[in-house]
């Protein structure tokens, strides 16, 4: 089902996000769950909110279970329902680690450290890369050099997406034009009509098809293993982002090429969400997984073998638990639960102490008391300033 991220809408599903506790149906194995449960995604038309939608689709067909998919154009648009209790996940992208670390955005005071807890992520056959026009000679990252690139305004996960991709090819930021747009749907048809040359995307998205189709046509442009200098450039700004062979989607050249592996969707929620619907929602993708891996382009990545066990986020303990019944938990795993456990503590000691003694510019001293607090602990600051 389709809503908008409206007043009335999020009133809508607060409404059904606080009757959850009582509203529930068995599944197989006594797992409860709400009748209804809400989550909110990329915009609609793209692959995240599509393979949301199948999700939904599985789990009213299998379990007679409402999935809600609120759409969100922004970072903020989709983790604020979270936030609020108005939805119980997102599927989302590296705007969870951002909102776990407090930055950009999430490091404003009506934010800050998010207690995010991973359920499952989609790491697929696509990747995450450029899609660039096809008429304009670009065949690496190199070539972005100058181009006109879609920058999405208030989403800091792609923004930076973006600055990694380009760190590769030895692009900075200074030596592109952006394009700013208020949605990345806007950033794709930008291309189309000719007034942008490239943004960040994903390759299996459905917007691809789209471009493919457009007389711009789309190519994406490999970032080959053997450029280590490149990767070095590119992780140390996105840490998470993993190698991959990407064979997923239009404008891969040769069909097949060396790019960041695409970890896309990430269906996360937070402590507030329960252990029990955390693990019924697991239990139930992944025990469902056959009846909506060919519902919407990518979605095959949600597979149990696809799971990672060091990403940069903590799993909740109900998806914990489900996993470790399959046989999909080991030493690794639990080690990285453990250091992103404290981690997110860290954070969140270092944001109280700087919010009961914020000083005069709020922002800046926040930067300073997170990469301090980091620093002493021993753990990598990433983000120094933004």
């Amino acid at each position: 089902m389709k809503l908008s991220l409206s007043n009335t809408m999020l009133l809508g599903a607060a409404a059904v996000a606080m009757t959850a506790t009582t509203a529930t149906t068995a599944m197989a194995g006594d797992v409860m769950l709400p009748k209804t449960l809400v989550t909110t995604a990329y915009n609609t038309g793209t692959s995240g909110y599509s393979q949301m939608v199948a999700v939904g689709a599985m789990l009213k067909n299998k379990y007679g279970i409402n999935l809600r998919v609120l759409p969100g154009k922004n970072d903020v648009s989709r983790l604020s329902p979270v936030k609020k209790g108005v939805a119980q996940f997102t599927a989302t992208g590296s705007d969870s680690v951002y909102a776990q670390e407090a930055v950009y955005t999430f490091g404003k005071k009506a934010w800050g450290p998010m207690p995010v807890r991973l359920l499952l992520l989609n790491r697929s056959a696509g990747c995450t890369t450029f899609a660039v026009a096809n008429d304009i000679g670009v065949k690496t990252m190199a070539d972005l050099k100058g181009k006109r690139i879609g920058w999405v305004r208030g989403s800091p996960a792609l923004q930076k997406a973006a600055e990694a991709l380009l760190a590769y090819g030895g692009v900075g930021l200074d030596e592109i034009e952006k394009v700013e747009v208020g949605g990345w749907g806007a950033s794709i048809n930008g291309i189309i009509n000719g007034n942008i040359d490239a943004s960040i995307t994903a390759s299996q998205s459905t917007f691809m098809l789209k471009m493919e189709a457009s007389p711009r046509g789309v190519y994406h442009p490999p970032m080959p293993f053997a450029d280590k200098a490149g990767w070095a450039r590119t992780q140390k700004l996105v840490p998470w982002y993993v190698q991959g062979i990407c064979t997923d989607g239009p404008g891969v050249p040769g069909g097949r090429s060396e790019a960041v592996a695409s970890v896309y969707p990430i269906l996360i929620s937070t402590t507030a969400t329960s252990d029990d619907i955390a693990y019924g929602m697991t239990k139930a993708m992944v025990e469902g997984f056959d009846d909506f891996k060919d519902g919407a382009p990518g979605a095959k990545g949600w597979a149990l073998g696809q799971q990672m066990d060091d990403f940069y986020l903590p799993f909740h303990p109900g998806s914990m638990k489900f996993l470790k019944e399959v046989g999909r938990w080991n030493d690794k795993a639990e080690a990285n639960q453990a250091k992103m456990l404290k981690r997110q503590a860290v954070l969140k000691t270092a944001w109280d102490a700087h919010k009961a003694n914020p000083g005069s510019d709020f922002n800046t001293g926040w930067m300073k008391a997170r990469a301090t607090a980091l620093a002493a602990a021993g753990m990598p600051v990433i983000f120094e300033t933004w």
